[in-house]
């Protein structure tokens, strides 16, 4: 527990110094672009007032005034003219713009909206000599009074203007002020980060720099030869870890020299071998009690031909110990296999063999095709329990051989094909899986390891069936021998 408490992730370190660095950065960014955001829509919506009011001098000043004069020389009469319905406009759009202003700059309009009351009020005058019909002369001397109280109006809307422009100077001001300092802030925080990173960098150095080192020369001690050479335990998670696959690749590695004194893959291939010869218990418990039920029931025939056949299995199979074989032998081997196994599956199994002599000449690597053959049988015509066909074939093609082992039993999803597909890319061969006691992954690795060839088993499956198929270079006896004795 104590050294748990100890231990220091580089993650962790990396993690925190970045959130720090973030947080340092990030705060007064935001900080600034919400006062800029702020300060630029209050900048906005004091040019929107200005222009809000500036329209609505030249209603009061020039508009009202003209329709006045237009109802006292009888141009207009005054419900044509609309001059209550301009002045109610203007003290709407007044009364608006006053709730939108500062309390420092309300005065102007609100002395500007209730001039606008007086406005009306002579309005009313005109309205009430006209309807009295009195002389011109006095409605020509409530006009006069008309005009000036327009320009009283004028006048006081230009004093909003004026102090919405000052108010405005004194935004535009502490934006400056506040652009400049948001500046002067983020360049010391940059100057503070970077100084911060730079001890920060210095400390996580320093915190892996010493097992790295011990790593370094533990492995060139283990790559020397000295397969004894250890790294001791480290703090940091990430290097502990690290150590502890070291030390176990190093115990792993001496005890594989102090087994054999084979390259890695001489022993490989004598794994492979190895697998080569575990034969299922299950496929011979079941051909001899076969055999023992042909024998009670009298069937000489029968009897003498699985006997040869199971002969002729583990006599090919065994080989001697050889790893090569003729096409010819690999196709009795099959044959052979299938001829056992129809005795068991004659209801719902079927076979062709097409290998053509001339190839028979021709040396593989043995047993590849009967684990193919033996995974079509359980995997696809078992399970589909019906009549189905297992077709071998092979031909040559361009100085290679190309073998295919096909069903027409039961398929599989594409799902199962790539998953398939996935462990013959990543998986190495197990004893303990299906398929003979090989599979196709044994087969697959086979083929690429001995062959050297990029590419093993190439597989397509579907409702109809499963194809399973594989290319090899044509190779004769002597090339096999001498391919082995160089090799060797």
């Amino acid at each position: 527990m104590e050294r748990i408490k100890k231990e220091k992730s580089i993650l962790g370190v990396i993690n925190s110094l970045t959130h720090r660095l973030v947080f340092l950065l990030v705060i007064p960014i935001i900080i600034s672009l919400v006062l800029m955001l702020f300060y630029a829509w209050e900048y906005h919506s004091a040019i929107r007032r200005m222009e809000e009011i500036t329209e609505l001098k030249a209603v009061v000043a020039e508009e009202i005034p003209e329709k006045a004069w237009n109802i006292v020389s009888g141009r207009e009469t005054l419900p044509g003219s609309d001059i209550y319905i301009v002045i109610h406009e203007v003290e709407s759009r007044i009364d608006e713009v006053t709730l939108q202003a500062k309390e420092e700059n309300r005065l102007s309009l609100v002395v500007a909206g209730r001039t606008m009351e007086t406005l009306e009020n002579y309005v009313d005058q005109i309205r009430d000599n006209v309807n009295d019909e009195v002389p011109v002369v006095e409605n020509e001397a409530v006009l006069v009074e008309v005009r000036n109280v327009s320009a009283l109006v004028d006048s006081m809307l230009n004093d909003y203007i004026e102090l919405e422009i000052t108010s405005t100077a004194r935004m535009s001001m502490t934006l400056h002020i506040v652009i400049i300092i948001t500046a002067i802030v983020e360049i010391l925080i940059v100057l503070i980060a970077i100084w911060g990173r730079n001890i920060s960098m210095r400390s996580t150095a320093a915190m892996v720099r010493k097992p790295i080192e011990k790593l370094e020369d533990v492995t060139g001690a283990l790559a020397n030869g000295a397969l004894d050479a250890r790294i001791t335990d480290t703090d940091v998670t990430e290097l502990r870890n690290l150590t502890m696959q070291v030390n176990n690749m190093a115990d792993q590695l001496e005890t594989m020299m102090k087994k054999s004194d084979h390259d890695a893959k001489r022993l490989r291939k004598a794994e492979l071998r190895t697998l080569q010869a575990q034969i299922n218990p299950h496929f011979l418990y079941n051909t001899l009690d076969a055999i023992v039920w042909k024998a009670e029931g009298g069937e000489m025939d029968e009897v003498i031909s699985l006997t040869s056949s199971l002969s002729d299995f583990f006599r090919i199979s065994l080989s001697s110990g050889a790893d090569w074989i003729p096409v010819s032998q690999e196709r009795k081997h099959i044959e052979g296999y299938l001829k056992i196994q129809q005795t068991r599956y004659r209801d719902i199994m079927k076979y062709e063999i097409d290998i053509p002599d001339e190839i028979g000449k021709y040396y593989i690597l043995k047993l590849l095709l009967q684990p193919l053959v033996e995974n079509a049988l359980y995997h696809g015509i078992k399970i589909k329990r019906g009549g189905s066909v297992i077709r071998v074939s092979a031909r040559e093609e361009d100085g290679y051989l190309l073998f295919s082992v096909k069903d027409s039993g039961c398929g599989m999803t594409p799902e199962q094909l790539e998953e398939l597909n996935l462990r013959m890319k990543r998986e190495q061969p197990k004893v303990n899986e299906g398929g003979g006691g090989f599979g196709l992954v044994n087969v697959n690795m086979r083929i690429r390891l001995y062959y050297n060839e990029p590419e093993g088993l190439m597989i397509s499956s579907g409702p109809g069936g499963t194809e399973v198929s594989f290319r090899v270079p044509c190779r004769t006896k002597e090339e096999i021998f001498e391919d082995e004795s160089i090799s060797g």
